[in-house]
């Protein structure tokens, strides 16, 4: 699986970040950066809550 942001909608307020800080991460410069882009699959249930609590639906998974 694979991660992708849309950086065009993402607002960088880092829920995705409190549910897994080893994929995502806001920075000082409050810019959204993708830690992990290929996780493991046992990150599966954390990034899809990610992609499901994101605010602006900015974040969705490709097989």
């Amino acid at each position: 699986m694979r991660v992708v942001v849309d950086f065009d909608l993402c607002e960088s307020n880092a829920i995705c970040m409190q549910i897994a800080p080893d994929i995502f991460e806001v920075r000082d410069d409050d810019f959204l950066y993708v830690l992990d882009e290929t996780p493991s699959e046992d990150r599966r249930s954390n990034l899809e809550e990610s992609v499901q609590r994101c605010p602006k639906q900015a974040i969705s998974i490709e097989e």
